[in-house]
């Protein structure tokens, strides 16, 4: 039995009359994600709202309208949860993105910055399921369809969760420096569900990237290098 969304009638309601806009990673990208956000659809954001970018304080206040104003909402990405474990002051490995982010949360005129942002990820989905849609940051588990996600993703790790803000790793390191990650989950997809994804920048033609797994199920990838020398993407969808 699949989970039923969480959303509210409003909402519902919203996407139902102007339709949806899903937006891949943002990373700071402000320009970027105010062009995205023009439009009377719901945005859907896949998480990774910040670091890297110019201007990451400025994309949080932008997300935190949308949410305040039922216009929006995004999933968490492990650079969403990060932040948010440094706004709770825990003790993390700290890197120039994160550190940029918080100096400009702290220097931010927008009234209450920290605060609202460490709720607004405290608050954020791991995964979102509509109809026969999932969206989630990182890879696909099985349990995202039998089960809500965490009541927070700051909490403990699980397998699901892991899954949704990192992919599938394998213990390998890229030339990079990063984890090495596989895609091995498509597979597990069920026939007539699509998984909208970010965190793995797999295109190679400046679109989003489309997969069909074994099993028939279909991911799109939708990272495409916003605040990281690419653009933003986003997808209009009307057929819910």
């Amino acid at each position: 039995m699949f989970s039923e969304p969480r959303l509210d009638e409003s909402v519902l309601s919203r996407i139902r009359e102007h339709g949806l806009r899903i937006v891949g990673d943002v990373h700071g990208d402000l320009n970027a994600f105010r062009h995205a956000i023009a439009t009377k659809r719901f945005i859907i954001q896949l998480g990774d709202l910040v670091d890297h970018g110019p201007d990451s304080a400025g994309v949080l206040e932008t997300m935190l309208d949308l949410l305040e104003t039922h216009r929006g909402m995004f999933v968490l990405g492990n650079h969403d949860r990060k932040l948010g474990r440094a706004l709770e002051g825990r003790r993390l490995r700290r890197d120039l993105p994160l550190e940029t982010t918080l100096k400009q949360i702290q220097t931010s005129t927008a009234e209450d910055l920290a605060n609202r942002s460490l709720k607004a990820v405290a608050q954020a989905p791991a995964w979102q399921r509509l109809g026969n849609m999932l969206f989630v940051h990182g890879g696909f588990h099985t349990a995202m369809l039998s089960g809500p996600p965490p009541q927070t993703g700051l909490a403990d790790m699980s397998a699901p969760l892991s899954r949704a803000l990192f992919g599938e790793t394998t213990s390998r390191l890229q030339p990079d420096g990063y984890p090495e990650r596989r895609l091995s989950w498509i597979n597990r997809i069920p026939e007539g569900i699509t998984v909208y994804v970010g965190h793995d920048r797999r295109s190679l033609d400046g679109r989003p990237l489309h997969r069909t797994g074994r099993l028939g199920g279909k991911a799109i990838f939708m990272d495409l290098g916003a605040g990281k020398g690419g653009h933003l993407a986003w997808i209009d969808l009307n057929d819910l």
